[in-house]
């Protein structure tokens, strides 16, 4: 993995490469009769693996990543998701794509900007937009059908925060699910 790390430009992927670790992080998530906030903390894994071409015209470079979420309250694991953060430099593009084992997965797409000293990495996705979507299994769509997805990561230094939202049909109303934490990386 390291001869990878120093022999492709990740472009501004490259920010994200290590360990970082998080305990101040909110989940606000739905409940039948109103909303639960769970104070939790966690790590997400970057891992360099490479570039890929598809189909002979577009290069992209390719980020994987594991974030495991633990309650506070009870130390247990409540979120594990795995997934690539992509960049296509010709493009000037950056991709997200996720899984997570309720049996919803999704392709989110954007960009980045500069902020100061900061990096900024922003993508969405919609349910039965052709490019940027949302696939989830048939209990899902008609329990908790995911419709939306944005997510916000401000880089700067070894300082990482994020802010997530995720729309949801759930309980007979649509609900705003947000997710938030700044993490330190380690090392």
């Amino acid at each position: 993995m390291n001869d990878i790390k120093t022999e492709i430009d990740y472009g501004p992927l490259a920010v994200l490469i290590g360990v970082w670790d998080g305990d101040r992080g909110e989940d606000i998530a739905p409940e039948p009769d109103s909303e639960e906030n769970n104070p939790y903390y966690e790590t997400i894994v970057f891992e360099a693996i490479g570039d890929v071409t598809n189909a002979e015209s577009q290069t992209l470079v390719a980020l994987h990543y594991r974030q495991i979420v633990k309650r506070k309250s009870d130390d247990n694991v409540f979120h594990d998701e795995t997934g690539y953060w992509m960049w296509d430099a010709e493009r000037d593009t950056v991709m997200h794509s996720l899984a997570i084992p309720r049996a919803v997965t999704l392709l989110a797409g954007g960009g980045v900007r500069k902020e100061g000293n900061a990096l900024v990495f922003e993508v969405a996705a919609k349910l039965g937009d052709p490019d940027w979507g949302i696939i989830q299994s048939p209990f899902m769509r008609d329990n908790a059908k995911t419709t939306a997805f944005t997510h916000a990561i401000t880089v700067a230094g070894d300082e990482l925060s994020y802010m997530e939202t995720t729309m949801l049909d759930i309980y007979g109303r649509s609900f705003e699910h947000t997710d938030k934490n700044s993490l330190t990386r380690q090392g």
